[in-house]
């Protein structure tokens, strides 16, 4: 993934972001517990409008 990308993802999300797999066309983002809520958003508003601006499904998972 570009760092341009990364970037983007990090802007929307607007948490920490500890680590991103790819899988095909889908991203899995890793971020902290304590703030999976505030990436996933109200009712998965955050994270669908992400996976509209990059055209790719995300998963957002707590990191371990």
């Amino acid at each position: 993934m570009d760092e341009k990308t990364i970037n983007q993802l990090k802007a929307m999300l607007n948490v920490k972001i500890d680590r991103i797999e790819e899988q095909g066309d889908q991203l899995i983002v890793y971020v902290p517990k304590d703030q999976v809520a505030k990436a996933i958003g109200s009712g998965g508003c955050v994270a669908r409008s992400a996976e509209l601006v990059l055209k790719r499904k995300l998963t957002i998972k707590e990191s371990v």
